[in-house]
């Protein structure tokens, strides 16, 4: 259930951020370009996108590529992440399509993140949902940090 449908949000930058990210994905397979931005909690931001490969298997996704970018440099503490998606055609554009991550990424979301972690949709229209990671991913493999 999204805990917020439109209306002002805090985190219209975060949002900006993502779609400057989703500029960089590449999927030439889906053709559905995702991107991603992480706000730590000391106010740090990663952005991500996604990276197609014609196996998919080794493909990685915007909010993994964000979230690990960040851990890499050492970040392990997260507020929050924006997500926008939108096909790369032109005629195939809908400007409705929100861009919820998939479970791959909600797992690693929970390796990372406790319940409460915001996870902010926004598509072309200006339209915005917002939910916990505990909404999105009720029983996690691991257990939400407390």
């Amino acid at each position: 259930m999204a805990l917020k449908v439109n209306g002002s949000n805090k985190y219209n930058f975060l949002i900006e951020k993502a779609r400057e990210a989703e500029k960089n994905a590449y999927s030439p397979y889906s053709g559905f370009n995702v991107g991603a931005a992480l706000l730590c909690k000391d106010g740090t931001v990663y952005s991500g996108c996604n990276i197609e490969n014609i196996a998919y298997g080794p493909s990685n996704c915007a909010e993994r590529t964000a979230i690990f970018k960040a851990v890499s440099e050492g970040q392990k503490e997260f507020v929050a992440i924006a997500i926008t998606g939108n096909f790369d055609d032109p005629d195939a554009q809908k400007s409705e399509v929100f861009a919820s991550p998939c479970g791959t990424c909600r797992q690693v979301m929970a390796e990372f993140c406790d319940g409460d972690f915001l996870i902010i949709l926004a598509n072309l229209k200006g339209q915005v949902k917002e939910y916990r990671l505990k909404d999105l991913l009720p029983e996690a493999f691991n257990p939400f940090k407390e």
